[in-house]
């Protein structure tokens, strides 16, 4: 009963650290948008092109990690 409570508290872990970092991922990506918009506008595109800030990109996962890696529980 015990391994199974505690199987529970870490799928309840897991599932938490995913959304930590799905907002962590959309905060970056957002904020890349609003750096991107500042960098393209008059009077800032003057002098980003001047100071050399360029145009960032966005996060993008490895291909293959929307895959959970496999988790053997059998010991």
């Amino acid at each position: 009963l015990k391994a199974n409570q505690n199987f529970l508290n870490l799928q309840a872990q897991l599932e938490g650290t995913e959304n930590r970092i799905t907002v962590a991922r959309n905060r970056f990506n957002e904020t890349v948008n609003s750096y991107n918009s500042t960098v393209r506008t008059f009077p800032a595109v003057l002098l980003a092109g001047i100071a050399g800030f360029e145009r960032k990109g966005y996060f993008e996962a490895r291909q293959g990690a929307e895959e959970a890696p496999q988790v053997d529980f059998s010991n």
